[in-house]
């Protein structure tokens, strides 16, 4: 990260309890009636250390301290050591993932729970909670298919065809590139497991109907049978990653 990236996100944080506060006196209708609002559903966009994905939640209070939450998670997992090749033997060919055997998907669904660490006041601010959950995650291999360089027979030129990745047939020299990002779907593989996260939530919205929230934490998925992704190394009975997500919601009784 560079010193401009670092300035202004210091800067911003410096900057934004001013600007909340602005945000507040601009409106009206804000966080200080002190209603509980006892159901609440959001989403969220997830960034996580092994890739991206998409989150959905719905809560309820047991009371202004405790809320239970039902989630699901869709999510790309990454391996930490893929790297982009391109074949520098041709023109116009498409990057790919050299070694990579299967392009993974984690879907989960679960429960857990919230605590309440700290209570927005009246006058705006934010609210911490603490939370943990837990549940089903199954995690979605599909192979990688590669365009590969042959050479006709007939014509005795180079021609592309496209072939599931082999690590004992396909090398840097006659991988053309990546083939369509839709092709292997109809062989996706399943491998069902669980999942337990644990982190805090921070609610900044100014309106107690309309949440928006920044949460981090740390996720464990965990199979039975191990994932393979990489041709080089063995396949993973887990994937431990560090995350954090932005998300916008609606509280209402």
């Amino acid at each position: 990260m560079n010193r401009g990236i670092l300035i202004f996100l210091f800067s911003w944080l410096l900057l934004m309890p001013g600007l909340l506060h602005a945000q507040i006196d601009a409106e009206y209708d804000t966080i200080g009636d002190n209603l509980l609002m006892r159901k609440e559903m959001n989403g969220s966009i997830i960034l996580h250390t092994n890739g991206w994905g998409l989150g959905f939640r719905v809560g309820k209070s047991e009371n202004i301290f405790k809320k239970w939450m039902f989630e699901a998670n869709l999510l790309e997992m990454k391996d930490r050591k893929e790297i982009k090749s391109i074949n520098p033997f041709f023109t116009n060919t498409r990057s790919y993932y050299y070694g990579k055997l299967n392009v993974i998907y984690l879907l989960r669904a679960g429960g857990g729970m919230q605590h309440m660490l700290n209570r927005k006041p009246y006058n705006g601010g934010v609210e911490l909670r603490a939370f943990y959950s837990g549940g089903l995650s199954v995690a979605f291999a599909k192979p990688v298919y590669l365009n590969i360089i042959k050479i006709d027979e007939a014509s005795y030129r180079y021609i592309t065809v496209i072939e599931q990745y082999d690590p004992d047939s396909h090398f840097p020299d006659n991988i053309y590139g990546r083939a369509s990002f839709l092709k292997g779907f109809n062989q996706l593989k399943p491998y069902p497991g669980i999942y337990a996260k644990a982190g805090l939530n921070v609610d900044f919205g100014t309106l107690n109907q309309k949440p928006k929230t920044v949460e981090a934490g740390i996720a464990l998925d965990l199979y039975a049978k191990p994932v393979p992704v990489m041709a080089f190394q063995d396949p993973n009975y887990f994937f431990l990653t560090l995350y954090i997500s932005v998300g916008i919601g609606k509280r209402y009784d």
